[in-house]
């Protein structure tokens, strides 16, 4: 509440002095320039991460009816939403309303404090928890790298381990050297790097997958996916079938950083219609090659398909492909840690700066080339970045931490506050029919994010059993 009314004040200070220069919005803050091309971008850099890595495993447990049924039922059901999140950017009016700089203070505005703690509870749980997953992600393909090296030039038995630990501690120090970049506004070729590795990557994998297909690899399907009795027990399919559900609710993760991803864009077109678009051209994009990594991945590997399938076609030949794919998923994540971490990085601060606002340690800010360096940006973003690579090495666990990622995010922010914030906003009457329906589907993805994050619960105690951090792999 201090870190609101102080942001409120400076604010109108703000307003009051600077609206109607060039440079400067009608908030009074520095002109944004985001266009429809970065703001697809901030999308595709936030959906197509290492979720699409899972995809042929989870198409693997649901088979070739349900499984693509549940992928494209994701992508729509996340489409309508961040439509429906993306008119609260502004409230009460979407268009002329005053703008709401991040998710929480969009869900504060139509729905009350209350929910507001929710929401920003569950969000940075999330945002936490998706830095935690791609810095995990990164040192397995980091690893698959030196692997693939190593069998190319020792031989196919040699003895090639690669430590998870070293490859997080040096994603970790790029983290904290990117990091000092101040907020989104300076991030946005980063984006747009990471959302061309992504592609790139996601190419990759098709290619080898049709390679596979193509060189007569005779894969078991089926219409059901694994079969109990012969790949799995009929618990384990159950499990299977649940965590694969938060596998693809991860996949489409990104409505968290929707609203300060629109906080980017200029004010001309509205902001709401530009980020509509982008949305569809985003979610469309990323299905498009979540659909084919999925169905190719499991044709390619059948009921066997490995929970990372660009690491599943072997370390051997053509190595270097292997080894291009894995570099451009190393790229994309450390351009998209920085889109998850930013909002934690801007909260705090806020916090902090409106909490002490007479401290010169939060305040300080030296010149260092073409940025400009803080202190406490410098030794709290350098804590934070620390702590989440010390979590990977303690349970680098890819798919299950991914499935319980998607889980526990996918209902609250994906569904149900942007619902919410919809209806409050449009005032729909109780029990009409869009009132009905709209509740419906928050009361079905709630069931459906329960039953994943049981499945993904399930997978981290059976891989946790057993397991002995900091070895190598």
């Amino acid at each position: 509440m201090v870190m609101e009314k102080a942001a409120m004040a400076s604010f109108g200070v703000a307003e009051a002095g600077l609206v109607g220069r060039a440079d400067v919005d009608d908030d009074g803050r520095e002109r944004r320039t985001g266009t429809l091309v970065t703001a697809s971008a901030h999308i595709i850099t936030a959906v197509i991460g290492s979720g699409v890595l899972s995809l042929a495993w989870a198409i693997a447990q649901l088979g070739w009816v349900i499984g693509p049924a549940v992928l494209l039922a994701f992508s729509v059901i996340t489409w309508f939403c961040s439509s429906l999140l993306a008119d609260c950017y502004r409230s009460p009016d979407p268009v002329h309303g005053k703008r709401n700089y991040t998710y929480g203070q969009a869900v504060r505005a139509n729905l009350g404090v209350g929910k507001y703690r929710l929401c920003s509870l569950a969000q940075y749980i999330n945002l936490v928890g998706v830095t935690i997953g791609y810095t995990i992600t990164t040192a397995i393909s980091m690893g698959a790298i030196g692997r693939s090296n190593c069998f190319h030039r020792n031989g196919h038995d040699a003895n090639c381990e690669a430590s998870n630990t070293t490859n997080m501690i040096i994603f970790a120090a790029i983290q904290v050297m990117l990091s000092q970049l101040p907020n989104f506004h300076k991030i946005w070729w980063l984006s747009i790097v990471a959302a061309v590795m992504s592609l790139a990557y996601s190419s990759i994998g098709l290619g080898l997958s049709i390679a596979r297909i193509v060189g007569g690899a005779h894969a078991k399907t089926t219409l059901t996916g694994v079969t109990v009795g012969v790949d799995v027990s009929s618990s384990e399919k159950i499990w299977r079938t649940f965590q694969s559900l938060g596998d693809i609710a991860f996949a489409y993760s990104y409505s968290n950083v929707l609203i300060e991803i629109q906080d980017t864009l200029r004010s001309n077109p509205a902001e709401n219609k530009v980020m509509k678009k982008a949305s569809l051209i985003g979610v469309s994009t990323t299905t498009t090659f979540y659909m084919l990594c999925g169905v190719l991945g499991y044709a390619a590997f059948g009921s066997g398909a490995p929970g990372n399938f660009l690491t599943g076609f072997g370390f051997y030949e053509p190595f270097w492909l292997v080894d291009i794919g894995n570099a451009c998923i190393v790229v994309h994540l450390v351009g998209a840690y920085q889109v998850f971490c930013q909002p934690i990085y801007q909260f705090v601060e806020s916090w902090a700066r409106a909490r002490w606002p007479d401290s010169a340690f939060l305040h300080a800010e030296f010149p260092l080339g073409p940025v400009h360096v803080s202190p406490f940006r410098l030794t709290w973003r350098t804590a934070y970045v620390a702590l989440t690579a010390v979590v990977a090495m303690l349970f680098p666990f890819f798919n299950d931490f991914l499935g319980l990622i998607g889980a526990v995010s996918f209902w609250p922010l994906t569904v149900y506050f942007p619902v919410e914030m919809y209806m409050a906003q449009a005032k729909v009457r109780r029990f009409s029919p869009t009132w009905t329906w709209m509740n419906v589907l928050s009361a079905a993805c709630l069931v459906v994010s329960l039953l994943a994050a049981a499945g993904s619960v399930q997978g981290l105690i059976k891989a946790v059993s057993g397991y002995k951090p900091f070895k190598a792999s």
